[in-house]
């Protein structure tokens, strides 16, 4: 091989390996969309509050 095959292989092999690094950083950080709760249950869990009160306080006199 010519030095400038050798010179495009070896940095062929070294883009190679820097993109499958990436990847498996970028794949561990991220989770899979599908995992998640829906975007109503994560809503409502986040900032519905469920009363506490067993029987309604106010009484309404007519």
């Amino acid at each position: 091989m010519t030095r400038s095959k050798k010179i495009f292989a070896g940095c062929a092999i070294l883009f190679s390996m820097l993109l499958i690094y990436a990847s498996y950083d970028i794949s561990t950080r991220t989770t899979f969309p599908g995992s998640k709760p829906q975007l109503k249950d994560r809503i409502e869990r986040q900032y519905v509050e469920r009363d506490t009160i067993k029987q309604d306080t106010i009484v309404v006199k007519r």
